[in-house]
């Protein structure tokens, strides 16, 4: 199982390298910015085109789902609550809280995890097509409400319906749905294409992670009025006006709190006890609910000018909490 993380440490480490000593010249917010923009506007909409358009929509449709997506939406609903009700933050702040308590990892460490534990990778099919079927569009439509929204309901409920077309992860899974659904077969050329474009994003996605940790170092060195900090400054400010609150460290504790443990024990009550289901499928749920928090939640913070410290801090630190977790649920369990 620990060969799961370690392609993971080591491009979050590349990234942290590339910028600390000035490999493809200097990092600044800016440079990390292009590249998460990269991810989540070309790379991933390609990736999740490929994967829906050959996925079985029908796949949903299981009693393991259930007890896996109850879990998950339970999850993200506390950490949106805490985060708006006690802490303080806006909704789309909020949001990324919600993603960091709730969205797992489940393509490049939880597909080689499944493997190692169960064997097959089947059931991560299923919660990958969960995530980005239902999870991520009500994500995105949160993170893209803002405070200045029209405040009239007819006007706010046409912003909201609106969210969805200019956000290129929601209209590539839409368009990769309707693939599915309709069995149409995308030109070999077309398909290839897309498979070597959309195989960047995580690569890209992680390296970005690591970058920011160097990036965000140099930021907080000048402060005092160095030119990072209006580098780092200039990025937000030509993002969408959204306040954004500082974590603090009760709030990223929770969220992990949530993630590597109040998931994964709610989903192996439902699993076990409520849905009464087979001893395999009890650890298959259990164990996906237990993996980290997914680096697109840095993605996305980054893309829609939201709290990145938060969205980083929580990949990190939930994916160190998470290998015991892990171990735990296969120790108990198998």
């Amino acid at each position: 199982m620990l060969n799961a993380f370690i392609p993971i440490w080591l491009l979050t480490a590349l990234g942290y390298l590339v910028a600390r000593f000035d490999l493809v010249g200097a990092v600044s917010a800016d440079v990390e910015a292009v590249l998460g923009r990269f991810v989540f506007r070309v790379a991933m909409p390609a990736s999740l085109f490929g994967m829906l358009g050959k996925a079985d929509l029908h796949a949903l449709a299981n009693t393991s789902i259930i007890a896996f997506g109850v879990s998950s939406l339970a999850a993200c609903g506390l950490g949106l609550v805490l985060s708006t009700r006690v802490f303080g933050r806006d909704v789309p702040n909020g949001a990324v809280v919600a993603m960091a308590s709730g969205y797992v990892n489940s393509a490049n460490l939880g597909i080689p995890v499944a493997i190692q534990v169960l064997g097959n990778a089947v059931f991560l099919s299923t919660v990958i097509l969960f995530n980005t079927v239902l999870v991520t569009p009500i994500i995105m439509t949160l993170m893209g409400l803002r405070a200045g929204s029209p405040t009239g309901m007819r006007q706010r409920l046409r912003g909201i319906a609106m969210l969805p077309v200019h956000n290129p992860i929601i209209i590539a899974s839409a368009f990769g749905a309707l693939v599915s659904a309709t069995h149409f077969h995308v030109p070999a050329d077309v398909s290839t294409a897309l498979g070597l474009l959309g195989g960047a994003a995580v690569p890209v996605a992680l390296i970005t992670l690591g970058m920011s940790l160097h990036v965000a170092k140099k930021t907080e060195g000048g402060r005092a009025g160095g030119d990072r900090a209006i580098e780092a400054e200039s990025v937000v400010e030509a993002q969408p006006a959204v306040e954004v609150k500082k974590s603090g460290i009760a709030e990223t504790v929770i969220a992990i709190a949530l993630k590597t443990a109040v998931q994964p024990i709610l989903a192996y009550l439902l699993a076990r006890y409520a849905l009464g289901l087979p001893a395999h499928d009890v650890l298959a749920v259990t164990l996906c609910a237990a993996l980290p928090t997914a680096q697109n939640v840095f993605i996305y913070a980054s893309e829609y000018g939201l709290d990145t410290v938060f969205a980083r801090n929580s990949v990190i630190f939930s994916t160190v909490a998470s290998m015991a977790g892990l171990w735990s649920v296969v120790a108990l369990l198998k």
